[in-house]
C-alpha cells in the first residue's frame, strides 16, 4: 500500500498522526488489594479512532463489566485523548466476547474491531448509570463516524447493557436528519442485538420490525427458530419503537428471565422495581437496611409519594376518573416521568353527575382502588412465591438470566443458541461491510457464517489465574498496527484459582448479574471461567486436570 493510500484508508492527519496512531506497550501494577484504589500506569497501550475499519461492533457489557480508565487500555480519538471505551482484548467479557468476537477471524486484519463501552455498569443508582452508558456510546460511534465515514456498525447489549443499547438505536432510529445526524446515520447501523432487554414489549419476537418477527432480521435468511409463539411477559422498563432501525433489531429474551419477560398483572412488583431504579441497590444489597440505606429509600419513596399527590392535584377531574391510587404511583415512579406531560385520566363510566363535589365520587373510587389492586396483582403472588431471584439469577449461571449461550434446541427448531445466531449474524453483516454490499433483505448466510457462530463461543476471554488474593489479567491488542503483549491489571473483581474435577460444565463466568425486577449481583456467587491455555465454550464439557477460574462479582 502506498502512503497516499495508506493516509487515506487511516485517515491520519499530519497534526494528529504522532500522538494518535499507534499505542505503546506498557506496564501497569500487576495487582491490586480487594479494597485499594487501582495505581495510574506508567504507560498504557492504546488504539486510536483513526485506525479505521470496514466494521465496528460497539459492546455494551452488564453490571460490573466495563473497561476502567487507568487499569484498562482506552480507545484514543483523534486528537490522542482517551476515550470511555476500550478495543475487545484490551477488555473481555466472557458473556459478551463469544458473540463480538465472531467475525474477527473471517475478515483481513485490520478490517473489524469490536469496542467495548466504559460506563459506571452498577446499581449505585441503575438510571444514572444506564444514562452515562447512552452518553458514552453515542459519543464514541461520533468519534469514529468522523474519523471513519465508511465504517459501518453494529451494536450489542447484555443485562443492563442491553438497555443502554435500546435507548442508543431508539435514538439513532427515531433522529431527525434535519440539522444532521445526532449520532450516526441509521443507514450506517448493519444490525442490533440485545440480550435480556428490559425494555422488551409484551408479545414481541425476537427481531422487531422485521418482515418475520419471530424467524430472522431482514437480510439474513437464516432461521433462529420455528414457530411464532412469543416469550410471556414483557421488560421491566418501557421502550419505544426503533423508527429507522426496525428489521435490524435482535431482541433475545429467555422464557423465565424476569428483566425481559416479567409476567403482566404485578403493578406492586413494578412499583418496586421502578423505586429500584432510583436507589442504591449496591449498598443495600451489600449492606442490608442500616440508617444510611434506609434514608436513600426514604428519601426517594417520598419524593415519589410527592410527585403522586401533584400529579392528582393537576387533574382536578381525577376523582371522577377510573385511575387509581396505584396507577399514578407507578407512573410518577417511572423515572422517566415528567409533570404535566401526562394525558388526563379516563373519566369513568358509571359516575355521570357532573359538576358537583368530588366525595360524590368516593364511594366509586374506593371500589375502583380495591378491584384495581386485585386485578392489577393476580400474579404478583405466584411470582414472588416461585423465588424470582433464583429463577432469573441462580447461582453458578443457572438462572434464565444466562439462557442465551446455552438455549438451542435443534429438536425442537431451534438449531443455535442465541448467542451463536447473533454471532453468525454479525459476521455476515461484518463480510457485506468488507465487500461494501448493501444489506440484501433475501441475501443467505453462508456456511462459513454458521461455522464461526458455533466456533466463535470456543474463545471466551483469557484470563490469568493466581492463587493469591489480588490478579493481574494479560490482553493482547486487537489493533491491526500493534501486536505487542501487554499487561493491563483489573480491579480485583476475579480472584483465587480452583481445579474443576474432570467431566465438570461449566458456565461463562457471572460477570453480569442484575436484580429479579432488573438486576442484583448474588454477592457470593462464583461461577467458572476458563483459564487462557483452555478454551471453554458455555455450557462445554471441561476436560480433565483444567484448571479454571471462578469469578465473582464484586458488591463493594
Amino acid at each position: 500500500m502506498n502512503l497516499r493510500a495508506f493516509l487515506a484508508k487511516h485517515r491520519i492527519a499530519s497534526a494528529v498522526a504522532a500522538p494518535a496512531a499507534l499505542g505503546v506497550a506498557a506496564i501497569v501494577a500487576a495487582s491490586f488489594a480487594v479494597t485499594s484504589k487501582p495505581a495510574s500506569p506508567e504507560y498504557t497501550l492504546t488504539t486510536s479512532v483513526t485506525e479505521c475499519r470496514e466494521m465496528v461492533t460497539i459492546s455494551v457489557a452488564g453490571r460490573n463489566d466495563t473497561p476502567v480508565e487507568g487499569t484498562t487500555a482506552m480507545l484514543l480519538d483523534a486528537n490522542g485523548n482517551p476515550l470511555p471505551a476500550a478495543l475487545s482484548g484490551d477488555h473481555s467479557s466472557v458473556w459478551v466476547d463469544p458473540v463480538v468476537n465472531a467475525p474477527r477471524d473471517d475478515l483481513a486484519e485490520g478490517e473489524y474491531a469490536a469496542v467495548y463501552i466504559a460506563y459506571p455498569a452498577d446499581m449505585s443508582t441503575y438510571e444514572d448509570a444506564v444514562n452515562a452508558g447512552v452518553a458514552n456510546t453515542q459519543r464514541v460511534m461520533r468519534e469514529i463516524s468522523a474519523a471513519c465515514p465508511d465504517t459501518k456498525f453494529s451494536i450489542v447489549g447484555y443485562s443492563e447493557g442491553a438497555d443502554v443499547v435500546r435507548r442508543v438505536a431508539e435514538g439513532i432510529g427515531n433522529d431527525d436528519p434535519a440539522d444532521g445526524y445526532g449520532v450516526v446515520d441509521p443507514d450506517d447501523v448493519l444490525g442490533v442485538v440485545m440480550f435480556a432487554d428490559a425494555g422488551r414489549g409484551a408479545g414481541e419476537g425476537p427481531f422487531i420490525g422485521a418482515e418475520d418477527p419471530f424467524a430472522n432480521p431482514d437480510g439474513f435468511d437464516q432461521k433462529y427458530q420455528d414457530g411464532t409463539k412469543p416469550i410471556s411477559g414483557k421488560g421491566v422498563t418501557t421502550g419505544g419503537d426503533f423508527g429507522a432501525l426496525n428489521g435490524k433489531i435482535a431482541s433475545f429474551c429467555s422464557e423465565g428471565d424476569l428483566t425481559c419477560a416479567a409476567p403482566e398483572n404485578i403493578s406492586l412488583l413494578q412499583l418496586a422495581a421502578n423505586v429500584g431504579r432510583q436507589i442504591n441497590v449496591d449498598d443495600l444489597q451489600r449492606d442490608g437496611l442500616t440508617p444510611a440505606t434506609g434514608q436513600d429509600m426514604a428519601f426517594t419513596l417520598g419524593r415519589i409519594a410527592m410527585a403522586a399527590f401533584s400529579d392528582i392535584a393537576a387533574n382536578p377531574n381525577w376523582m371522577a376518573s377510573d385511575e387509581t391510587f396505584l396507577d399514578v404511583l407507578l407512573k410518577v415512579s417511572d423515572p422517566d416521568y415528567k409533570p404535566g406531560v401526562t394525558k388526563a385520566p379516563a373519566k369513568a363510566d358509571t359516575i355521570a353527575a357532573e359538576k358537583i363535589s368530588p366525595l360524590a365520587y368516593l364511594p366509586q373510587k374506593v371500589f375502583n382502588e380495591i378491584v384495581g389492586l386485585i386485578v392489577t396483582n393476580q400474579n404478583t403472588i405466584p411470582v414472588a412465591l416461585s423465588d424470582p431471584y433464583q429463577l432469573t439469577l441462580g447461582p453458578n449461571g443457572t438462572g434464565h438470566h444466562f439462557d442465551y449461550w446455552r438455549d438451542s434446541d435443534a429438536a425442537n427448531g431451534k438449531p443455535l443458541t442465541s448467542a451463536e445466531y447473533a454471532a453468525a449474524w454479525l459476521t455476515h453483516l461484518a463480510k457485506q461491510a468488507q465487500a461494501g454490499e448493501t444489506v440484501d433483505a433475501k441475501s443467505a448466510p453462508e456456511d462459513s457464517d454458521v461455522t464461526a457462530a458455533l466456533a466463535a463461543p470456543t474463545k471466551p476471554a483469557t484470563t490469568t489465574t493466581s492463587a493469591a488474593p489480588s490478579t493481574s489479567k494479560t490482553a493482547e491488542p486487537t489493533s491491526s498496527t500493534s501486536k505487542a503483549a501487554t499487561s493491563t491489571s483489573k480491579p480485583s473483581t476475579t480472584v483465587e484459582s480452583s481445579t474443576v474435577a474432570p467431566s465438570t460444565t461449566t458456565a461463562p463466568p457471572t460477570t453480569t448479574e442484575e436484580p429479579a425486577t432488573n438486576q442484583a449481583a448474588a454477592p457470593e456467587t462464583t461461577t467458572q471461567a476458563p483459564a487462557p491455555s483452555t478454551t471453554v465454550a458455555p455450557t462445554t464439557t471441561v476436560a480433565p486436570s483444567t484448571t479454571v477460574a471462578p469469578s465473582t462479582t464484586a458488591t463493594n
